[in-house]
Formats: structure tokens, C-alpha cells, sequence
């Protein structure tokens, strides 16, 4: 069950990351949804070094940091996405 998870979590990071970066990013959900895998457990990893990975109550702190980590690795995969299919618009 944790991987079903794992990609709820990521597909709602991933969508959330791309509706706050500029523009229109065109990588493909799927890679959206790993996208915001890799940000929450770069998210977690931060947390974890900080120590604030598990607080009493809600860990707004940990749910920022994977939010933050979510829009970097998304504003990055659509970079290496575009440099990977050449920026070619499909017509």
C-alpha cells in the first residue's frame, strides 16, 4: 500500500508544483508523478536533517519542504524533458 501512496502523494506534489512555476510545462503526468516522488523524498530528506520530520500535530514544516523539493525537481525535469525532445511543438 505504501506505493500507492507513494504516487497519490506524487501526482498531487507534481500538480501542484506545475501549477505554481510559470508558464506551461509540457512533461508528460507520468513524469510528473515521479517528479513529485523525487521532490517529497527530497522534501523528507531535508526534514529529516533539520529535524522536523515528525512533530506532534500536522508537519507543515516537512509538507512545505516537499513542496519546495516537488517545484525544483519539476521546474528541472521539464528543463532536461525539453533538452531530451528538442523543444519540438507538436502541430
Amino acid at each position: 500500500m505504501g506505493w500507492l501512496w507513494a504516487i497519490i502523494v506524487g501526482l498531487v506534489l507534481g500538480l501542484i508544483a506545475k501549477a505554481i512555476l510559470p508558464g506551461k510545462q509540457k512533461i508528460p503526468i507520468w513524469l510528473t508523478i515521479v517528479c513529485g516522488i523525487v521532490g517529497s523524498v527530497l522534501g523528507n530528506t531535508v526534514a529529516t536533517w533539520i529535524g522536523v520530520n515528525d512533530t506532534k500535530g500536522i508537519d507543515w514544516t516537512r509538507h512545505l519542504l516537499q513542496l519546495i523539493g516537488a517545484i525544483v525537481v519539476v521546474a528541472v525535469g521539464d528543463a532536461v524533458w525539453a533538452a531530451v525532445r528538442g523543444n519540438r511543438s507538436r502541430t
